[in-house]
């Protein structure tokens, strides 16, 4: 297993909910912020949410806000996505991802800031 393992992907019907989990092994993962990221076939990589590294400030996509909610419980070494009234066009491969930086103070919404990627967990939304 890599640092960070995603679960909770799954097949579901439209307006249904799933919550995803990232969990860490290394214990850095306190110091750093984290993300969600997806990939739909065919189509590039795109940021989902963010979180600091303590939890404090929070940031998502346009086509999620209000919909899905992105947490973290340092004393467990998680980070989780909460998705609620799933649509089709969610359906993605979801990855967590960690800040290449300690502390970071903006929450980046590209790839690049990250070093630290999960294998992946297939959500599929369906009509």
């Amino acid at each position: 297993q890599g640092e960070l393992v995603e679960s909770g992907g799954g097949l579901v019907q439209a307006g249904s909910s799933l919550r995803l989990s990232c969990t860490s092994s290394r214990r850095t993962f306190v110091s750093v912020n984290g993300a969600w990221f997806r990939q739909a076939p065919g189509k590039d990589r795109e940021f989902v949410a963010g979180i600091t590294w303590n939890g404090k400030e929070t940031l998502y996509t346009n086509s999620v806000q209000g919909r899905f909610e992105v947490s973290r419980e340092n004393d467990k070494n998680t980070m989780s996505l909460q998705m609620n009234s799933l649509r089709p066009e969610d359906t993605a491969v979801y990855y967590c991802a960690t800040d290449s930086r300690a502390f970071r103070a903006v929450l980046m919404s590209t790839g690049d800031y990250y070093n630290t990627w999960g294998q992946g967990t297939q959500v599929t939304v369906s009509l």
